[in-house]
């Protein structure tokens, strides 16, 4: 069972008057009222997006100091160390720093930490790696923002870090020579939700900008931004929006060959949306890091050759494969503890702890039980002699905030709203676990305990025309604050043809009686279970997306259920 609840909608005059301006239908004027495009410059910002309209990376707080140690550092000839998470956001942000650094300057390598051995962020061996090699400055990536007492480690020896990371910061910031996060409280710049590969591409361009360098010469690296940008699962608007749309143009009209390895390796030939990156690109390259080493994720995403990407991206298919037996065997065993636990349904949350459990898959394996269940999820392993986990949140409730609550019996902690790593001594584990359910069952709404479809604008099938499609397929690229509109449409009926395919979906013709002419194909993921009644003429409510389906060079518009509602 979903909940249905349905966006805010304008009043009449009000979608009128926006309608008639923007020369859009009703149902468009209303999505565009969703997203605050109210007036036409907005909706011409919205519909083309432009990379003259970024920000100048000079309003980040500490972008001129992270620029002139940079030019320091070169002047100098000083080695850089360019460092970041094994994520793919991490790897990402390294691969892009590091790829366009080497076109200006050679005195440098990076380096990815051990997942296993050190852990997330910085680790004092990667700054001892840095010692024992020379290393002057160390630019970090996608992390460092809490990491106070590895910088003043880093500082007694003489390495000097640039951080350059977007998750929240602590009460204090790090004694850094520079701290770029947009989510500094001190910090004014406009956009707050970048990637950590976001702000690591706002660090070169502000390097090009004091370099007299073209900017242009960094726009091919918008690649690596919009993976990072799906994959990390960060907003889609403003600025992410315009990263994202030249990014996916990139990906689409001539990928870097790590990228093209992938693609071709598991023979993906169609246009990539957002959500693409997310299911075929993200996945294989967090399998680096989470089967073998992150490095082996940058070495891909930096090769040049096509030969050298084909054997970096063999490799990280066969990490991915092995990804997907593991994390399948712990997500059964995660079910089996759960269905001994007779208490399981009286609790608001879902925390689960097995020492022998593989540190790498138990975030994914915290997202497939959130599909399940649908409550903040935490799962525990063992490694290091210290328990260590991922969190994942269900829509609307802050598993970073819960988290946070109990960060007395935590050594550290970080992450999102939706997404958190933490870790803790294992005789914590208990009590933990009861004061995070006592946490999330005094603080979530029981709504939010059931799965919601949230959707956009109510319509009649005579309104899904041509140019409404056309027009829709600009709203584009979506993602987080910009999803794919979900519609609903009233009364319809089964026209007949109806399939289960798959064993699990649905597949049907669909009308409305009062306008029998618009008739459409659907299909339904995970719907089977409605085969029966649907064929039986009784009317129904769906909801659902638009998609194109193109079978046989033939294309139609296919509607994608979401869910659907019986009226009798």
């Amino acid at each position: 069972m979903k909940r249905w609840s349905i966006k805010q909608t304008a009043d009449k005059s009000t979608v009128e008057k926006l309608g008639k301006m923007l020369n859009v239908s009703e149902p468009i004027a209303q999505l565009l009222y969703q997203r605050n495009l109210t007036d036409f410059e907005d909706a011409k910002i919205f519909f083309r997006p432009d990379l003259n309209n970024l920000h100048n990376p000079f309003l980040m707080k500490d972008m001129d100091a992270a620029v002139t140690r940079i030019q320091k550092a070169i002047a100098g000839n000083q080695k850089i160390l360019i460092y970041g998470d094994y994520d793919v956001d991490g790897t990402t942000a390294v691969a892009l720093v590091y790829s366009f650094l080497s076109t200006i300057y050679s005195n440098l390598d990076y380096y990815i930490p051990d997942r296993y051995a050190e852990g997330y962020g910085i680790s004092f061996q990667g700054i001892d790696f840095a010692k024992q090699n020379s290393f002057d400055l160390i630019i970090a990536l996608d992390c460092g923002i809490k990491s106070h007492d590895k910088i003043e480690y880093a500082n007694s020896l003489g390495i000097d870090f640039i951080i350059c990371d977007h998750h929240r910061p602590g009460e204090t910031i790090p004694a850094a020579v520079a701290v770029l996060d947009p989510k500094r409280e001190d910090c004014s710049y406009p956009f707050k939700e970048l990637s950590g590969c976001g702000v690591g591409f706002k660090l070169m361009q502000a390097l090009c900008i004091k370099l007299n360098i073209d900017v242009e010469k960094l726009y091919p690296y918008l690649d690596l931004v919009v993976v990072s940008t799906a994959a990390d699962i960060v907003p889609i608007y403003g600025e992410n929006r315009i990263l994202a749309y030249y990014g996916l143009k990139q990906v689409n009209a001539n990928p870097r060959p790590g990228i093209r390895a992938i693609l071709e390796l598991n023979k993906i030939k169609k246009q990539l949306s957002v959500s693409d990156l997310v299911f075929y690109i993200g996945p294989r390259i967090n399998a680096a890091g989470r089967i073998d080493k992150g490095k082996r994720a940058v070495e891909l995403l930096i090769s040049k050759t096509k030969k050298e990407a084909e054997e970096f991206g063999a490799g990280i298919n066969t990490s991915n494969t092995e990804r997907k037996t593991i994390d399948s065997t712990i997500t059964q065993e995660a079910l089996a503890l759960i269905a001994a636990d007779e208490n399981f349904g009286s609790r608001k949350s879902t925390v689960l702890f097995n020492p022998g459990w593989h540190k790498g898959v138990i975030g994914i394996v915290a997202s497939r039980l959130i599909e399940k269940y649908y409550k903040p999820t935490i799962i525990l392993t063992e490694s290091n002699g210290k328990a260590t986990g991922s969190a994942r949140s269900v829509k609307d409730f802050d598993v970073y905030e819960a988290i946070d609550a109990c960060s007395d019996l935590l050594e550290q902690f970080g992450g999102h709203k939706y997404a958190a790593g933490l870790t803790m001594l294992p005789e914590n584990v208990d009590a933990f676990i009861q004061r995070f359910e006592q946490v999330v069952s005094s603080t979530i709404q029981d709504h939010l305990l059931i799965p919601e479809v949230e959707i956009d604008v109510e319509v009649d099938f005579k309104d899904i025309t041509t140019k409404f499609y056309n027009v829709l397929k600009q709203f584009a690229p979506f993602g987080p604050d910009n999803m794919n509109p979900v519609f609903v449409t009233r009364g319809v009926i089964c026209k007949g043809y109806a399939r289960i395919v798959g064993e699990t979906h649905i597949k049907f013709d669909v009308f409305q009686p009062e306008s029998k002419e618009s008739i459409f194909s659907a299909i339904g993921f995970g719907l089977a279970g409605m085969y029966d009644k649907i064929q039986t003429s009784v009317p129904f409510d769906i909801c659902y997306t638009i998609e194109e389906n193109d079978w046989n060079g033939i294309v139609n518009l296919q509607l994608n259920i979401k869910d659907i509602r019986f009226l009798e």
